[in-house]
């Protein structure tokens, strides 16, 4: 997952349009939100690998012959689950808003950059609609020398601009988010794009404005991001109650994983630890899955937030019957003995 984030970002950064030196930042702040998903699935796959290493190794057998039993063994892992879960709750609580909101911050005052804030002394700089060369620049990246500007037009019956120029010196308008240059001595021409046609003027002084680049967007985390105590206050709109209920009963996830865990994991010397690891691992994945599919649903109102406990109570009970089944499947079997006869 980070990965992945990661190269998207670098893609953005290749492109000039995200500062390289803000990028560990923005994984920094990223990923208490993807510890959220990987802690439950690492604890779950931790427990998995260790109980099914006592099956194999046969210390569980020794276990169970010295009258230790492996709800016992569950029993003595609750204190740690309790660590664990504790610290899945820090995260979804605080951790994972802090973090979205810090890297909202970041992304709007100091990465996306367009316009004449990515050019860099003789390379071509592309950016949107924009490609933009410069001989030489200043320190304080306001003036600039040897300026070559082209634009593609936005539509296709509209000429493509390009403008050489011999200084360029950038003006600060106030309430104005576009990038203002006036240019000094240079010729403006309109290519039309397929056809044997343009036209040249040449200017003494020209004023060009640079729009924001409208279509760069980062991932908004608005309702992510709210601090539990607001979400607290505003419980009558769905979608806060999607992101409150997912913070406050994700963290018990936690304890399905140790539940399922012991059910799960019986397995003879002769399959092997793994035999059971993947059917579990998409068991486990399953709850993950449904809760952010109720989180899509609560939002869209098509369901409340008493769907959270439900669907970790279904899994509890389907962990303890699972966990019972060597005390179950023989009375089930006589029963239905009973029944034919």
């Amino acid at each position: 997952m980070m990965g992945g984030r990661l190269i998207k970002y670098f893609g953005v950064a290749a492109q000039g349009r995200l500062d390289a030196s803000i990028l560990f930042s923005i994984i920094g702040y990223r990923l208490p939100e993807f510890l959220t998903l990987i802690l439950p699935l690492g604890f779950f796959i931790g427990l998995m690998l260790v109980f099914g290493r006592l099956y194999v190794d046969h210390e569980m057998a020794v276990l169970n012959g010295s009258g230790v039993s492996r709800h016992q063994l569950a029993r003595l892992l609750i204190p740690m689950t309790l660590v664990y879960m504790v610290f899945q709750s820090v995260l979804m609580l605080w951790m994972t808003p802090w973090g979205l909101r810090e890297f909202e911050k970041l992304t709007t005052t100091q990465a996306v950059r367009t316009g004449f804030d990515l050019v860099r002394p003789r390379e071509f700089i592309s950016s949107g609609p924009y490609t933009i060369y410069a001989g030489s620049l200043s320190e304080d990246r306001k003036n600039l020398k040897d300026i070559f500007f082209y634009q593609r037009a936005a539509k296709e019956d509209k000429p493509d601009v390009m403008i050489l120029a011999k200084e360029a010196t950038r003006v600060e308008v106030a309430n104005d988010t576009a990038n203002v240059v006036d240019l000094v001595q240079g010729r403006r021409y309109e290519i039309f794009p397929g056809q044997p046609k343009y036209t040249q003027a040449e200017f003494q002084s020209y004023r060009l404005r640079l729009e924001n680049d409208k279509d760069l967007k980062f991932e908004s985390g608005d309702v992510e991001a709210l601090s539990t105590t607001k979400l607290f206050s505003k419980t009558n709109d769905p979608v806060i109650r999607s992101e409150l209920g997912w913070r406050l009963f994700g963290p018990f996830t936690i304890v399905i994983a140790l539940m399922l865990s012991v059910a799960l994991s019986e397995v003879s010397p002769r399959q092997g630890r793994y035999y059971r690891l993947i059917p579990a691992i998409f068991i486990f994945s399953s709850l993950i899955v449904l809760m952010i599919a109720i989180k899509t649903r609560i939002s869209k109102e098509e369901l409340d937030i008493w769907a959270y406990p439900a669907v970790l109570v279904v899994y509890g009970v389907a962990a303890a019957l699972f966990s019972r089944k060597q005390k179950l499947g023989p009375k089930i079997k006589k029963q239905i003995k009973r029944v034919k006869l």
